[in-house]
């Protein structure tokens, strides 16, 4: 299945987030200057066909929960945790590992 101008955007822009760092749906959506698509990311993500090489592992929900994953939210942590993210009970200090994205102005 093709993909979407929207997917290709999203795949896009989680590449640039670096190892040990993560960010949230909604920093994504508002990256892409769509601040109400969060859900819009998620099914992208879900859908990633070139996931762990697009690291859809290190987005994670605003609220620093770890949230899913399509090989399990298990998996997702050791993810995270190979790369130095800390997790503690499920949730991620998002001042610490978190990414911002560069401005587009």
């Amino acid at each position: 299945m093709p993909l979407s101008v929207f997917q290709k955007q999203v795949y896009d822009l989680i590449s640039r987030i670096p190892r040990g760092r993560i960010s949230t749906y909604r920093a994504v959506a508002r990256a892409l200057d769509k601040p109400r698509a969060s859900r819009a990311v998620g099914n992208a993500l879900h859908n990633n066909p070139f996931a762990p090489q697009v690291p859809c592992h290190r987005i994670i929900k605003s609220d620093g929960r770890v949230g899913g994953y399509g090989g399990g939210s298990g998996k997702k942590q050791a993810m995270l945790k190979k790369e130095g993210v800390k997790i503690i009970d499920g949730w991620i200090d998002l001042k610490k590992y978190g990414y911002e994205f560069a401005s587009k102005k």
